[in-house]
């Protein structure tokens, strides 16, 4: 197995300037987050040994480990939105449209509300174990599903009758248990919307904020999954409007 040395120091998954400045501001000292050569455990001190660790990953992108899937929906043209994370790739039903310069990052995915969206093989089996789902989203309507689990719950939806968000995230043997919030986000403004179960609450997040959270009883995760659609494909469940870099992490977020 390869090791990458934690040379992303701010954590916004790319290698640049504020790394490189993060560094020099510790030159000389026994910083352990900077102390990244000889991997794994360094030799103490940051210097020029740290340095050439770092210029080797300059300009890449570094993913955090516990992304497990991610579809950026940069695409230009074709019926998969590809894993970035992973090899969990979907298929595009319906007639989506890529759109690569519309995107929030980059570019995106425009859904039309009638029968267009993105079908995913499994990711998740947690048994009860944290994870958190993101995306940033533009547009939609009351009622629509921005992302389900097929067959079972709406993971992230908009209240049918003020377009705020909601779930019905649950797990398997688990009674339904809707978690509404007050924020609204169908205004055609972009907004990143999340999912976050800690092992014990499930919390709604809208840009970046925490709009509503709850306990509920912690089981098992099974099924594919769905993006800009419901649970059942229902009509009036389809997502009209963007969809752009879904992330799915194997732990709790805190934005």
């Amino acid at each position: 197995m390869n090791f990458i040395p934690i040379v992303d120091f701010n954590g916004d998954e790319i290698v640049d300037i504020d790394d490189l400045v993060i560094l020099i501001e510790h030159w000389g000292q026994e910083e352990l987050s900077c102390d990244i050569a000889p991997f794994p455990l360094g030799d103490g001190v940051v210097d020029k040994a740290d340095l050439g660790v770092l210029m080797n990953y300059w300009g890449q992108e570094i993913l955090p480990p516990e992304l497990v899937a991610y579809w950026r929906l940069d695409e230009t043209e074709g019926d998969t939105a590809y894993d970035s994370a992973s090899d969990h790739d979907g298929t595009l039903y319906g007639e989506p449209i890529w759109q690569p310069d519309a995107g929030k990052k980059n570019g995106a995915i425009e859904l039309d509300g009638v029968d267009d969206y993105i079908s995913i093989p499994l990711v998740l089996d947690t048994s009860g174990d944290p994870f958190s789902v993101f995306a940033w989203v533009k547009g939609g309507m009351p009622g629509q599903v921005i992302f389900s689990q097929k067959s079972r719950p709406d993971w992230l939806f908009t209240n049918a009758t003020d377009g705020s968000l909601m779930t019905e995230l649950r797990f398997l043997l688990k009674p339904s248990q809707l978690l509404q919030s007050q924020a609204f986000i169908t205004d055609g403004n972009w907004h990143r919307v999340g999912l976050v179960w800690d092992g014990t609450n499930r919390i709604l997040y809208v840009d970046d904020v925490e709009v509503a959270s709850d306990t509920y009883v912690q089981s098992s995760l099974l099924g594919d999954l769905q993006i800009g659609a419901g649970k059942g494909l229902e009509a009036g469940s389809f997502w009209s409007g963007l969809i752009d870099d879904v992330r799915i992490h194997n732990r709790a977020i805190s934005p």
